[in-house]
């Protein structure tokens, strides 16, 4: 069997390509897998080597290879048909595109659209809730499959070591920081995040911090970003990265950086964290999260669609999507994922205009809080048990479901 797949930033090569080409291969070794990269904002180029150093035995197309094949150029070695083409992230366009190239079953994840929620005659759903959702972007419920969130699987699996990755003590009963991992989240986010880290310092001395450091991000990317220190407006700092890569030195102070984040994630008692699939991750672990969401500089945050491109035009780009991301967000009563999915604020929110003592504040006063970090982590784990096992799921389907 021939498996197409498309995806696009960090957040989904690694909390759904990931547990779900694991599952794939546990299923069926002899399954030939073609992971394509796809172009948007929130790539950051190092996605084919990400699924290379995990699954050698999978195909993987660099974006520029997709564009070339998507317009119509041949690929050498590319099969004349494929039996699916599943959708992980990016625009459905491409999943849309690529389906037309190879033929065979389409199904998508998650998301949908009015006018192509024909094109996929499978639509794999995260819970019921996002079931009503895909009905409203006219998925017909005959063909939605409820399987679960692919992100507690890839949390869960890490956090156990699942993928090879050495276990840590770097933030054992301590915090740990997760700034991002696409380009303008290195180079905005983890200056901000690191004037943070010394501010929780500052009130908590004897509590271990760390952070998580992106495996989409090279050594002389973060050196370069805590060179430089971030944007004025975003109140963070300059500092070194070691020689090693394996620690931030600052101000007296040297911080570690893990890469298997959930591994050194599942000992800490509290996370600081941006918006995304990790907020997720960290709440299948049980693992509080302050979740902030900086409206320093707008235009600084990357978004799908028309717009993000709009931004770039010279001299009205950068006040056209400032001002429409400002009054978007208006819209919006939660950012984090466990806090939309309960409909109630169980990790704190910190949003707006962004001083790194505020926020450092309020995680001093939530880790200090024993009672709160120990009901919270409960109700996080609860939350997403019933999930665990997606990738699985999925895995079954795309090898043996007869839709057609």
């Amino acid at each position: 069997m021939i498996v197409a797949l498309t995806a696009n930033g960090p957040g989904e090569f690694a909390g759904w390509v990931r547990p779900l080409l694991g599952a794939l291969y546990a299923r069926d070794p002899s399954v030939d897998v073609r992971v394509f990269c796809t172009p948007d904002g929130y790539t950051t180029g190092k996605e084919p080597d990400y699924v290379r150093r995990y699954f050698p035995r999978a195909t993987v197309y660099p974006t520029s290879d997709y564009v070339s094949f998507a317009l119509g150029r041949p690929l050498a070695g590319m099969p004349s048909r494929v039996d699916r083409v599943q959708y992980l992230g990016g625009d459905l366009l491409h999943a849309a595109r690529l389906h037309d190239r190879l033929g065979g079953v389409a199904s998508a994840y998650k998301f949908s659209r009015k006018n192509l929620a024909g094109h996929f005659a499978r639509v794999f759903a995260v819970d019921a809730k996002n079931r009503e959702q895909l009905i409203g972007w006219g998925v017909a419920p005959d063909a939605i499959r409820i399987v679960g969130n692919l992100a507690v699987d890839g949390a869960l699996e890490e956090a156990a070591g699942a993928f090879g990755d050495p276990d840590t003590d770097a933030a054992r009963d301590g915090i740990i920081l997760f700034p991002g991992s696409r380009k303008n989240e290195i180079e905005q986010m983890l200056p901000m995040f690191l004037r943070i880290a010394l501010q929780v310092r500052r009130r908590l001395p004897d509590v271990p911090l760390a952070f998580a450091h992106t495996p989409f991000g090279t050594h002389d990317e973060l050196a370069a970003a805590l060179a430089r220190g971030g944007a004025r407006e975003a109140y963070g700092m300059r500092a070194e990265l070691s020689p090693s890569g394996d620690a931030i030195l600052a101000a007296g102070e040297r911080i570690p950086l893990v890469t298997a984040a959930m591994r050194a994630a599942r000992n800490a008692r509290l996370a600081i964290a941006i918006p995304g699939t990790k907020v997720i991750e960290l709440a299948a672990l049980g693992i509080p999260t302050v979740t902030v969401f900086p409206m320093n500089r707008p235009e600084f945050i990357v978004i799908n669609g028309v717009l993000e491109y709009a931004g770039r035009l010279p001299a009205i780009g950068t006040p056209l999507k400032r001002a429409a991301i400002t009054a978007g967000v208006r819209r919006f009563r939660f950012f984090g994922q466990p806090n939309i999915d309960a409909g109630r604020e169980i990790n704190p929110e910190v949003r707006g205009t962004i001083l790194p003592s505020r926020v450092a504040h309020v995680a001093a006063e939530r880790f200090a809080d024993a009672a709160w970090l120990a009901e919270t982590s409960e109700t996080l784990r609860a939350m997403y048990a019933p999930q665990a096992g997606a990738a699985g799921r999925m895995a079954a389907a795309l090898l043996e479901d007869p839709a057609r």
